[in-house]
């Protein structure tokens, strides 16, 4: 089974409760949540929150959306990636962010078929970062998950799941998938007000014409409107 799991939580520093946050009248994360589900390689997702009280509204909706929820450790998001992994056990693991509410169905198939072809423990198109930053797809190996959680020791790697995994890449069978063009400048994350702006602006002006907008309707959207895609510039990557 291809399981995958999308980390939110509501407490975000530079953008608090950013995940429910309303775009063409529906919170961000149930729009990501439609995006993930075109995807015919996911065989099952699971959102994986918070125990604290105000993660329990992330919870509510995926109840009310009928998506399994798992909430454990605010801090320690491996443990809590991992936790959710062993409830509902699969060989390869699909770590997806809700801050990333633009994802590719058609990019998250292409790497989870290019981890089980090669057999890898850990395939990732973030690096090198090639694609726009908020079409990052992560997929694991149960067996390297678990190497992971057992290992890790610092705070970093407990905070963003794969360090562990990329750091000590000997241990590992890793693979890369590389955009055939280089668009790393182009910024589709969601994690300051202009990030959110920018995106509000991508599903007001295509959602309502066709809810299965790909990735090259919004390069077109972006392309014919500079204003916006200059919007969160400044946090782009510059190299």
């Amino acid at each position: 089974m291809n399981l995958a799991i999308l980390q939110a939580r509501m407490s975000s520093n530079r953008l608090p409760g950013k995940v429910l946050m309303p775009i063409v009248g529906k919170p961000m994360i149930q729009l990501h949540i439609e995006r993930l589900q075109r995807a015919s390689r996911i065989d099952k997702l699971v959102v994986a929150t918070s125990s604290n009280g105000e993660d329990n509204a992330i919870a509510q909706l995926c109840q009310n959306l009928g998506v399994d929820c798992y909430q454990g450790d605010l801090d320690n998001v491996l443990d809590r990636f991992y936790q959710a992994a062993c409830r509902w056990p699969a060989k390869h693991i699909i770590r997806l962010t809700a801050d990333c509410p633009l994802a590719s169905p058609e990019l998250i198939d292409k790497v989870i078929e290019q981890h089980i072809k090669e057999q890898n423990d850990f395939t990732t198109n973030a690096v090198p970062h090639t694609f726009p930053d908020g079409l990052d797809v992560e997929v694991l190996a149960f067996s390297a998950l678990k190497i992971a959680w057992q290992n890790a020791s610092s705070v970093f790697e407990k905070e963003h799941v794969t360090p562990y995994i990329t750091e000590h890449a000997e241990q590992f069978k890793i693979g890369h998938q590389l955009s055939r063009v280089n668009l790393k400048h182009q910024r589709w994350s969601v994690d300051y007000p202009e990030d959110f702006e920018l995106v509000k602006f991508v599903y007001d002006n295509l959602y309502k014409h066709n809810q299965q907008f790909d990735t090259q309707a919004i390069i077109a959207l972006l392309t014919k409107h500079p204003e916006i895609f200059a919007l969160n510039q400044q946090y782009a990557p510059t190299v």
